[in-house]
Order: structure tokens, then C-alpha cells, then sequence
């Protein structure tokens, strides 16, 4: 190796001659290491081609260094001749590094005598030479340095010799003119190494340049048609070779540009091509066989390396950044296997803090290459550290690795604090803030993890509380794993790394539970399994907050607690509870809405003779009180008064809206003007005795047919629609009785109270039947009977307008209520159409118009026909209605009909009597003296006492003294 081997070294990573051959098995995978470089890249310029050129760089400035004798040049550290032979002194570099010597046999070659023949056991080996070894380590082949050695005696160091500085000497372009096609193997090998130094100028004069460059520059132009054509094929660099003249003036024309402010020429120094060689050569400080290893050489070659800083453009402080850069990376790629990387990366980093702080104060802080390669490579360091760092319970699920992750939070910390520090003046406490984000961030990460794989070996179709609820139990267990494996670590940086965890832990648990809680509408037993769960969770982890937080007097670790948001579980169950029940209730609401919009009063079917409303609300009701039943919490004793004052209002509406049917008033006919009968004269009775009987219809045969003896019921559909009505009403009544009990017998197995339920339903019920049924009543006497009973009984005389048509009918309609409705309904409903039948009668007699009059001989006719209504309410179904019943509201009529026996004066006495007891009256009409006496105010409260009442029976009466008295008493009209 001529001069450069003057000085002979021993090192820790042997050596042997296949070793100097490239080989890629030796060679580290960077990219698959997940780290990616700082500086960038070049696209024209690999790693190998760059490797390449760095050890051009390296070997011209260790030729051309200072410019002194042969034997001077070569050695990379003064002093060194006089350890020569087989040891190695201690590395100062690695002892400030922390990193202990690893000696192995001395690293020989063959002498140059040796290298032609074989090898014999008695021949001796010399040491490798410093140069040797870094030949060795870039993984230059003996043919390339073999070259590169000629080349630089006949060039760079005539130049040196003839006062040229290395950093004055563009090496590309000498080695251009030097080299010719007839040193490499063949035309294609020149042909690539020719483009390689091209494209290197390119990177370092043009792309790169360290000075701005005007890409329309004149030079820029002639080089770019040099290149072109240098791509096709190998130019012609010969002294006359217009190509080559052409590529001379343009590179020294944009190396030595004017404002650099020095006679240095700039071709290497540009970022990031600089930076990339540079780092290129400080790679070689480690074995390139045992990658964890640095060389026991390491001082000779850095002392050897530092000559390439002129030309490359670097600094201490630059040179700081990426030594510890090259460690780092070292590290990464040999998969954190050697820890003592790591601690040389801290100790550099330390340098590199130091020369940060410094460069405030110095040149390097307005040098903008520093501070980008600075910000990039801790950018780098602290990104990898901390993507791990945010998942460190990934990386390290089985507790173990706690020195590979102390590295990683000494690594992450170094690398931020020094920008931190650069960027916002350190404020705060820096490493306690990051261990607070590193904690919050995985435990949210792994809590995600195991959230995932639960919801991924679940069944789809089982309820999620069962991934709830397990997720519980796997939160807890993680809480205590990191309180015993993780946490005593941290706590070296952090003041409260439990309380920390465990708010995180809680936090992350507290929004699924707020989700899953979202989407539930009823409190189910896996529902109540799951805030079970969680209840027994935030207990757990506010104690180990508690207890964190005790042990501590930073402020922060009493802030952590306050992040603990409760859970509060109950106030979620009583929430869910009220949700519920308000949705139930809205349910039936919105039933109740449609049945006014839509509800046609027909009846399901025979057997069910209720509207499909009353049935649709009547289900929802069981079903709501069926749920709540089933809901396993103790907190439904304090809203089931609720829920039933809910339901009661909702059966109340419906009730309300089920009576909504009109009044009995609407049926019964306004009352005739009171007249007299008129008396006619004896020849106009003969003559309507002889007439009337040849006008009227014949009475039917008996003989007939079956229609004439039984006729259709009269009910009309609007009627049945009212009774359909009813029918509901006791529908209601009945399921409210058997939600009554369910509520009842869920009291009474829970120990609580009796709850006062329905009380108002069923008395707005009731209320609701009889008014129902009374208006049903009406409507079918005095409407759909009206024909033969109001209208037709009694109509001109007695004898032919018997009652037993109007029975016939009564019976028939009688017949059909009793069929269509239900059993509770049916005694009701036949002792309202009796009450409106006694009333249609006594209207007959007391308010049936003009066409109706009576005799005294009429009385035992009318009596007859009276019992016989009587007897056909007695007899109706199977004691629908009590015999005492039909008597007592027989009363009224009854005494009627007695009056109807009484002569004329009797009567007249009576009304007398009754007038001069009577309060008050209203006077009906006064004639036009203003003379006429005023008529006994008419209450529809008939009796035998009643003064109105016994005025009505003698204006009925068709007798002259009856006549006389209503003429001279009140001026009566007569009859027309």
C-alpha cells in the first residue's frame, strides 16, 4: 500500500484476504430495519456507488494531507510508529464511548511477495495497515484500489507537489483524464464508472450544490450535453477531446464560482451529498463481519477520516451529529442487540446537546446545513424511539425487555430535549410530559388491541356485553400488569406513572361503555353484568390513582385524579330506566294518536269484539309491565310509581277518546208544544169510526211469512259502533285489573310497598261504560226504534197501536246486544236501553204530539202493555237485569200510567194541589192580553206529583172538562 502502510495496526475483527471482495451477505439491510435516513437520498447515486466515491475522497485527502513527504502522509496518527507491531493500545474514542475493546488474533495479510504463489507454513504475515483496514471495510476490491492508487500518484499528488490543496482538486474530473478504458476489464465496466463520476459531478455541482446555482446557467447547459451523451456511451478524454474540454471549463466554471469567499473549489460539499459520503466513511468505524462490534482502530480511522472534512464541507459539530447518527442507526439495523450502541449514542448525544447550546453563540447556528442535518437526525432518533414508546406494551407484552426500553426512553428523551431546548427554551418538565404521552398513548393502543381481538373471537350473534364485560376483566388485569411491570421504570421520569395508566385505562373503558350504552333501551341481566363490570373496574383503578397520587407531591399526580370521570353507573341505570319508560310511554301515545286518526269502531273478529286499537295498546301495556318485570335492578322500586301514573294517564286518554261518542240528548226529540184535545161533534165520530177502519193497512196474517212474525233487529251500524265502544271499555277494564296484579305480586316479590295503580283508569272507566251505554241506549230507542216505538205506539188511538209490535223489535234487538257483547258488558248495556225504553214510553204518553190522545178507558190497555215491557227486561238473558231493578226504575212510569186512571177533576184537583206547592215555574207562552198563567216548569223529572206531569196527562186527555180547563187556565191551542 505504499506510504499508507507505513503504520501497522492490530484490531478486534479480524481480517483475511477473501474479506476484501464485496460481498452483499456482509453488508446490513438499513431499509428493512423501519428507519428511514435523515439526509435523503440521491437518485442517481446508490449506496454502492457512493460508498465508492467516498473512499476516493478519503484515499486523495489522506495522499495529498498537508503536503508532506511520502512516509509523513501516510500516518493517521502522529505517534503512531511507536506502538507498530501486534497491539493495539486502548481506544480513547471507545473509552469515552463507553465501549469496552474486543481483542482478537491480529488482523495479517501476505506480503506482496507471497500474494503470487501458494501459501507455506513458514512464511510469515505482517499486521493490516490502517488504510488496509479501511480498504477493507468499504469493501473496495484490490483492482479498484490497485487503480485508484495509480491514478492519484500520477495526478493529485504532482499537484499537491506543485502547491494544490485536496480541497482545490475536483477528483471526478482527474480521474476522468487519468484513467483510461485499458485499466478495467472491458468497454462496459469504463463505460460505468465514466457515467458514475458524471452523475456524481451532476449531484455535487448542480443538484446539490453548496452555493445557489441558476439551473439556466450557461455551464449548467454544457454539462447536461456532455452527460447526454456520456449516458449513450463512453466520451473520449483524451487531451484533444472537444468533449472534455467542454466538460473542464464547465466544471471548473460552476466549482469555482465567484462569492464563495475562498480559492477552494465546492464539488462535495453541497447537502445532502456531503452528509451521505460523510457518513458513508464513519459507517466503516464498525466490523463489517460482526456488525455489533467497533473496531479497537477506531481513533486512527477517525483521525484519517477528519482529513475529508475540508473537501466535504464538515465541521465538528456536523461530524458530532452524524458520528452519533452512524451509532444509532447501528443499533436499529442490528436489531438492538449490542445496548453498548446505544450508550455511544447517549454519550455522543451529549456532544451534540453541548454543541446545540454552544451554537447560539457560534457560527453553526446560522449555518443552515447544521441545523437541517441537526433537527433531521433527532427528528429520526425521536420518531423511531417513540413509535415504539407508544406501544410499548406491544413491544414488551410479556414484561420483559426493560433495559431495551430504558434505552429507548433514554434515546427518545436525549434526542427531543435537545430540540426541544433549541425550539421553545425548555420550558416545563420535558421527560415527564413525554412518559405522560407515552403511557396515555399505548395503554389507548393496547387497550384497542384487546377491545379487537374480543370483538373478533366473539360470536356475532351474542349480545356485545359479553365482549363488555370480559373487556373489563382484561382492563383490570392490565392495570395491574403495568403497575408491576412497567411503572417502576417510569417512575424514574414520572411522578405518578400509575395514576397516569389507570385514568387512561378508565377513560378508554368509560367511551366503549358510553357506546355500547347508546345503542340500549332496556336494562337486560347482561346489561346489568356489564355496568357490574364496570363499577368493579373504576373502583380498581380509582384506588390505584388513590394510591399513586398519596405517594406523591407534584402537583401533577393530584391533577391526574381529577381526570377520573365516574362512571356513575347508577345514575346510567336510572337513566336507562326513565329512557325506557318514556319510550313505552311515547309508544302508546302515538297507538292512541293513530286510533283517533284511523279507529272505524269494527271489530276485530266474533271471538275478539274489540277495535284493533284497544288491542294494540292493550298488548304494548302488557309488554311494558312484562319487560319491567324482567329488568334485574333494584333501582326500578323508585320509578315504578312512575311508570304506572304513566300508564294510567295513557289508559286515561284512551278511555277518554273511547267515550268521545256524543249524548243522549242529541236522540231524544224536543218536546211538543203543549195543546188541548179537541172535542168532536157526535156526527164526525160516527163518520171516523166508518172511514178510518176502510183506510188503515190490514193487520198482518198469522199465517204469513217468517219475516212478518220475527223482524231483523233495527240496530243500525252506528249503534253497533257504540257498543263496540263498550265492549272496549271492558276490555280495558279487564287487562288494567291483570296489570294491577303482575304489579302487585312484582311488588310483593321485591319487598316493597303496594303501588296505588290505576285507580284513576278504572274509575274514568266506569264513569265511561254507563255514559256509553246510555248514549247507545238512547240512540237505539229513540233513532233505530224510533219507527215503531216513539213514532208509532199509540199514534191515534190505543186499541189499534198496541205495544206488542215494539216488543217483538225490543226482544230481537235485545237478542243481538246480548250476542255481540262481551259478558261484563251486557248487564249494563240491557239496563240502559230499559231506562231509555221507559223513558220513550213515558214521552209517548206525556209528550207524543198531536196524533196521540187518551181516555180513562185507554188506562187498562196501556197498564197491560206497560207490564209487558216490564216482563221483557225480567226475562231478558239469564237475570241480565234484577226484577228489583226493573221495579224501581219502573217507578216513574208507573205512577204515569196511575194517573191516567184518575177522572178529570181528579186530575184537575192534583194539578191544583201540586201548583200551589211548586217553587217556581216558567211561563211557555203568554197570549196576546198578557193574561195567561204560568205553565209548571217541565224537568223531564216525571211523576205522579209532578205539577208539569199531570199537566201533560190532561193535555193527552180527550174529554170536554179537560178540554175546558186547559182553555180557561192556560189558553191552550186546540189540536188541528
Amino acid at each position: 500500500m505504499g506510504t499508507m502502510g507505513h503504520h501497522q495496526r492490530s484490531r478486534s475483527a479480524s481480517g483475511s484476504p477473501s474479506a476484501t471482495r464485496s460481498s452483499n451477505a456482509t453488508e446490513l439491510d438499513f431499509a428493512a430495519a423501519d428507519l428511514e435516513c435523515p439526509f435523503g437520498g440521491i437518485d442517481a447515486l446508490g449506496a454502492v456507488e457512493l460508498r465508492e466515491t467516498a473512499y476516493e475522497i478519503f484515499f486523495m485527502s489522506c495522499r495529498s494531507s498537508g503536503g508532506a513527504s511520502e512516509g509523513e502522509v501516510s500516518s493517521p496518527v502522529a505517534g503512531a510508529g511507536a506502538r507498530g507491531g501486534s497491539a493495539v493500545m486502548s481506544s480513547k474514542v471507545k473509552k469515552a464511548l463507553g465501549l469496552k475493546p474486543r481483542r482478537s488474533a491480529p488482523t495479517t495479510v501476505r506480503t506482496s511477495s507471497q500474494n503470487s504463489g501458494p501459501v507455506s507454513p513458514g512464511r510469515t504475515r505482517r499486521p493490516m495497515t490502517s488504510a488496509e483496514i479501511m480498504r477493507q471495510q468499504m469493501r473496495v476490491t484490490e483492482q479498484s484500489d490497485a487503480r485508484l492508487r495509480r491514478t492519484l500518484m500520477r495526478a493529485v499528488v504532482g499537484q499537491v507537489q506543485v502547491g494544490k490543496r485536496p480541497d482545490s482538486i475536483v477528483l471526478p474530473l482527474e480521474l476522468l483524464r487519468q484513467l483510461k478504458p485499458s485499466e478495467f476489464t472491458d468497454g462496459e465496466e469504463y463505460h460505468q464508472w465514466q457515467f458514475r463520476q458524471i452523475k456524481l459531478l451532476e449531484a455535487g455541482l448542480i443538484l446539490h450544490p453548496s452555493l445557489p446555482l441558476d439551473r439556466l446557467h450557461a455551464a449548467v447547459l454544457r454539462f447536461r450535453e456532455v452527460m447526454r451523451a456520456t449516458e449513450i456511451r463512453a466520451i473520449d478524454t483524451g487531451k484533444g477531446s472537444d468533449a472534455m474540454r467542454v466538460l473542464n471549463n464547465a466544471v471548473h466554471a460552476l466549482a469555482w464560482r465567484p462569492g464563495s469567499g475562498s480559492d477552494a473549489c465546492h464539488w462535495a460539499d453541497g447537502y445532502p451529498l456531503n452528509v451521505l459520503l460523510y457518513v458513508s466513511l464513519l459507517q466503516t468505524v464498525f466490523d463489517h463481519r460482526e456488525h455489533t462490534v467497533v473496531l479497537d482502530e477506531v481513533d486512527e480511522l477517525l483521525e484519517l477520516i477528519k482529513k475529508t472534512w475540508p473537501i466535504l464541507g464538515v465541521g465538528r459539530a456536523l461530524h458530532n451529529v452524524c458520528f452519533a447518527w452512524v451509532f444509532f442507526q447501528q443499533y436499529v439495523v442490528t436489531e438492538q442487540a449490542e445496548p453498548d450502541l446505544a450508550s455511544a449514542t447517549l454519550a455522543l448525544l451529549a456532544d451534540v446537546a453541548a454543541d446545540a447550546k454552544q451554537g447560539s453563540r457560534e457560527s453553526q447556528s446560522r449555518d443552515p446545513v447544521y441545523t437541517k442535518v441537526l433537527l433531521s437526525v433527532l427528528g429520526k432518533m425521536q420518531e423511531w424511539s417513540e413509535k415504539r414508546l407508544l406501544d410499548y406494551h406491544d413491544r414488551y407484552e410479556k414484561g420483559i425487555g426493560g433495559t431495551a426500553m430504558e434505552i429507548l426512553l433514554s434515546l427518545a428523551l436525549a434526542a427531543g430535549k435537545i430540540v426541544a431546548d433549541r425550539e421553545y427554551a425548555g420550558t416545563g418538565n420535558f421527560a415527564a410530559d413525554r412518559v405522560d404521552y407515552y403511557i396515555r398513548c399505548s395503554m389507548k393502543n393496547i387497550f384497542t388491541k384487546i377491545l379487537e381481538n374480543g370483538m373478533a373471537e366473539a360470536d356475532p350473534a351474542d349480545d356485545p356485553g359479553v365482549v363488555l364485560t370480559q373487556l373489563a376483566r382484561d382492563a383490570e388485569q392490565l392495570a395491574m400488569f403495568e403497575r408491576a411491570n412497567f411503572s417502576p421504570l417510569l417512575r424514574r421520569l414520572h411522578p405518578a406513572p400509575i395514576a397516569v395508566a389507570a385514568v387512561t385505562l378508565h377513560g378508554c373503558f368509560g367511551v366503549v361503555l358510553r357506546e355500547y350504552l347508546s345503542k340500549v333501551t332496556i336494562l337486560t341481566e347482561e346489561l346489568v353484568r356489564v355496568l357490574h363490570s364496570a363499577n368493579r373496574l373504576e373502583k380498581a383503578l380509582a384506588q390505584m390513582t388513590a394510591e399513586d397520587a398519596a405517594d406523591c407531591d407534584d402537583d401533577r399526580a393530584k391533577a391526574v385524579v381529577g381526570d377520573m370521570e365516574p362512571y356513575e353507573v347508577e345514575s346510567v341505570v336510572m337513566g336507562l330506566l326513565k329512557a325506557w319508560m318514556d319510550d313505552r310511554l311515547r309508544i302508546g301515545s302515538d297507538c292512541i294518536l293513530r286510533a283517533k286518526e284511523t279507529e272505524s269502531w269494527i271489530p276485530k273478529s266474533k271471538e275478539e269484539p274489540f277495535p284493533a286499537s284497544a288491542i294494540e295498546l292493550m298488548r304494548l301495556s302488557r309488554a311494558t309491565i312484562d319487560e319491567f318485570s324482567d329488568i334485574p335492578a333494584t333501582a326500578k322500586d323508585d320509578v315504578v310509581q312512575a311508570l304506572v301514573d304513566g300508564l294510567d294517564s295513557t289508559f286515561q286518554d284512551y278511555i277518554s277518546f273511547v267515550a268521545s261518542c256524543g249524548s243522549k240528548q242529541s236522540y231524544v226529540p224536543p218536546l211538543p208544544a203543549l195543546t188541548r184535545c179537541n172535542q168532536d161533534s157526535g156526527f164526525f165520530r160516527l163518520w171516523k169510526k166508518a172511514v178510518l177502519p176502510s183506510c188503515q193497512a190490514p193487520e198482518a196474517n198469522p199465517r204469513g211469512s217468517a219475516s212478518q212474525h220475527t223482524p231483523r233487529p233495527s240496530i243500525s251500524r252506528g249503534t253497533q259502533r257504540i257498543y263496540v265502544r263498550l265492549n272496549t271499555l271492558h276490555y280495558v277494564l279487564t287487562h288494567v285489573q291483570a296489570i294491577d296484579e303482575s304489579l302487585s305480586s312484582l311488588s310483593s316479590a321485591s319487598g316493597g310497598n303496594r303501588v296505588a295503580a290505576f285507580d284513576r283508569t278504572r274509575a274514568a272507566a266506569q264513569s265511561a261504560v254507563s255514559r256509553v251505554a246510555e248514549v247507545a241506549a238512547f240512540r237505539l230507542i229513540f233513532l233505530d226504534s224510533r219507527h215503531s216505538f216513539y213514532q208509532g205506539l199509540y199514534v191515534r188511538n190505543v186499541v189499534d197501536t198496541r205495544i206488542r209490535p215494539v216488543l217483538r223489535a225490543l226482544k230481537q234487538n235485545l237478542s243481538f246486544l246480548v250476542s255481540v257483547l262481551v259478558d261484563h258488558a251486557q248487564p249494563v248495556a240491557v239496563r240502559e236501553v230499559m231506562k231509555a225504553s221507559f223513558q220513550a214510553f213515558l214521552m209517548v204518553l206525556l209528550a207524543g204530539g198531536n196524533d196521540r190522545s187518551f181516555t180513562r178507558a185507554d188506562h187498562g190497555m196501556v197498564e197491560e202493555d206497560f207490564r209487558s215491557l216490564k216482563r221483557a227486561f225480567c226475562t231478558c238473558g239469564e237475570g241480565l237485569v234484577p226484577e228489583d231493578v226493573v221495579v224501581q226504575e219502573a217507578e216513574a212510569a208507573e205512577g204515569v200510567v196511575e194517573l191516567m186512571a184518575r177522572p178529570t177533576e181528579q186530575l184537575i184537583a192534583a194539578f191544583g194541589a201540586a201548583t200551589s206547592e211548586s217553587i217556581a215555574g216558567v211561563r211557555e207562552y203568554e197570549d196576546s192580553d198578557g193574561g195567561a198563567t204560568l205553565v209548571p216548569p217541565t224537568a223531564r223529572q216525571w211523576g205522579p206529583a209532578d205539577p208539569n206531569t199531570i199537566l201533560r196527562v190532561l193535555c193527552h186527555r180527550d174529554d170536554e172538562a179537560a178540554n175546558q180547563f186547559l182553555k180557561r187556565t192556560f189558553q191552550l191551542a186546540k189540536r188541528r
